[in-house]
């Protein structure tokens, strides 16, 4: 099963570096195309079709990584809080404006739940959300913090968050006007976007991971092969930064790595560091 699970995060780099071709490249040269009716036909396929596939390979990742650490059991309990609860705030969100602002998916991701939310994003959410979970749980362990299932779900939930200061500008971007994934209806500080959008998704984060795993009313042995969830977290994070550097928007990529990377590399570090003593000693 962990074969299983390399092999879907690599398709899903994959799919987020095509996407980041045709963000970048495709969408905005179009005459690229014009003249080959197969290429324009693949291109519309494309656009149309696999807005969402980096999404749901991100998520069987996780599924099956988890299937193969923690049960299928912890991971399903997982998978469904995270899902329904990130589906209801997403929703809620776009009717009300309320946890996080308001704002307004669009069509770029495909086919939506209740018209409003692209059905990929709670998969987004959960598979997100698991691997700061696990990042942040192979880090208490780590550290050896007492208490470490609490501090697991509140640095999950911090990381998870912070993914957010470098996704929600690029994904919105005003100077990317032909990739916008979703608008906001109203402006703020941080780059157009309300800061009460990070209070929106902490709140939303803290409650799904919480909820997954407090469910699984057990203490958990931490994930000491952490590798696989950073590389989900940090594949993710490193995308949202390219798309922002193009726009311009280097203070959000500096703030991911400052906010987002360099804390949530503490998980691999002490597997680094063994493996390094290990060829020393060779």
């Amino acid at each position: 099963m962990n074969r299983i699970a390399w092999g879907l995060v690599v398709l899903h780099t994959l799919a987020l570096l095509l996407g980041l071709f045709g963000l970048l490249v495709a969408i905005p040269h179009p005459e690229m195309w014009a003249g080959h009716p197969a290429d324009m036909a693949f291109f519309a396929f494309a656009i149309n079709k696999t807005g969402g596939s980096g999404m749901i390979l991100g998520a069987a990742a996780m599924l099956a990584f988890g299937f193969a650490q923690l049960g299928a059991r912890r991971t399903l309990i997982f998978f469904t809080a995270a899902c329904v609860l990130s589906a209801t705030a997403e929703l809620t969100g776009t009717k009300t404006g309320w946890p996080f602002g308001g704002y307004e998916y669009t069509n770029f991701l495909g086919a939506k739940l209740l018209g409003r939310v692209p059905f990929p994003i709670p998969l987004s959410w959960f598979y997100m959300g698991f691997a700061s979970l696990l990042i942040a749980d192979a880090i208490a362990a780590a550290q050896g913090w007492r208490n470490r299932t609490r501090w697991s779900i509140v640095l999950g939930a911090y990381l998870l968050t912070a993914w957010d200061l470098v996704l929600d500008p690029s994904m919105a971007a005003p100077q990317l006007q032909y990739i916008h994934f979703w608008v906001w209806h109203e402006h703020g500080p941080y780059f157009g976007m309300p800061l009460r959008n990070l209070a929106g998704w902490f709140g939303t984060g803290l409650l799904f991971i919480a909820v997954g795993r407090l469910l699984w009313r057990e203490r958990v042995t931490p994930v000491t092969r952490a590798l696989l969830p950073f590389t989900v977290y940090a594949v993710n994070v490193i995308w949202s930064m390219v798309l922002s550097l193009s726009a311009g928007m280097w203070p959000t990529a500096l703030a991911a790595v400052v906010f987002s990377l360099i804390p949530a590399a503490l998980a691999v570090m002490p597997a680094v560091a063994a493996r390094g003593r290990a060829f020393a000693k060779a």
